[in-house]
């Protein structure tokens, strides 16, 4: 009862500081990622047996490159920058799904550090932003969708689950599980579609698509890193719940894809 407890406040109070940051303002918002993304460096780092203070140094540059008041980043080096943060992901997740470890090598270490887990959350503090106006919704669904997918996969695949997701990564996860949290994801969608009064059903419904997926991905991931280094979370800053990377995995992962295709909306006509 007590770890119950534990949990639950501790959970309330990370979910009440996220969407009071998000709404009062876009640089509350931010501040607020700046401090998230700098423990999920430092949590990634550990599960990776890495320490280099100065990958906190790109942290920040990335930040101000992207956020300095006034200032355009060409679209060019965005897309660059965009497209090498997909394309490590991609080799994540085809590692995840062909092979027992992921290689870690040094050189693969930084690459890793900086185009999966910097610019992902960079990429997270840019999508409410994608059209140049900042939309507090844009992100609050998102992140609704995230908890709505964990939430009802867990408690579908607790209930009905028989056929394991992929039980050699994380055996708790199954196929009715991740089926029972994609459909609720897609409700949720559809909801935020009809009170947020900000875009259409279909393109919410291909948010919660896009969240669901790939937000299971980044799960099962960051399940694989800890695997490896032998952990059972990332780190313990929040009773009963690990560190603030077990709870931002989902999101950081799915961002960049989100924010790719929140791109494709605002330019392909």
């Amino acid at each position: 009862m007590k770890e119950i407890l534990t949990r639950s406040l501790s959970g309330f109070l990370y979910i009440s500081v996220l969407l009071i940051s998000i709404f009062i303002s876009k640089y509350t918002f931010i501040g607020i990622f700046v401090i998230f993304g700098f423990i999920c460096i430092y949590e990634f780092q550990k599960l990776i047996h890495l320490k280099k203070a100065w990958l906190y140094l790109v942290f920040i540059g990335f930040i101000l490159l992207f956020h300095i008041p006034n200032f355009q980043v060409p679209p060019s080096v965005t897309l660059i920058i965009l497209g090498l943060t997909i394309m490590t992901q991609s080799f994540l997740i085809r590692d995840l799904i062909t092979i027992r470890i992921i290689p870690m090598y040094e050189k693969r270490k930084y690459r890793t550090s900086i185009f999966y887990m910097i610019t992902s959350v960079v990429f997270l503090t840019l999508i409410p932003s994608y059209n140049s106006e900042y939309n507090p919704v844009m992100i609050a669904g998102p992140l609704l969708m995230i908890w709505t997918n964990d939430t009802f996969a867990y408690l579908v695949g607790k209930n009905f689950g028989k056929h394991k997701l992929l039980e050699r990564i994380s055996p708790k996860k199954t196929i009715e599980g991740f089926a029972g949290g994609f459909l609720f994801t897609l409700l949720a969608g559809y909801i935020i579609a009809v009170y947020s009064n900000t875009l259409s059903p279909i393109i919410w419904l291909i948010i919660s698509i896009i969240i669901s997926i790939f937000g299971t991905l980044g799960d099962l991931i960051q399940s694989k890193f800890k695997r490896q280094a032998g952990v059972k979370d990332s780190g313990s800053i929040m009773p009963g719940h690990g560190g603030i990377f077990d709870r931002l995995d989902s999101i950081i992962f799915a961002s960049p894809f989100l924010y790719a295709f929140l791109q494709i909306l605002e330019y392909v006509p």
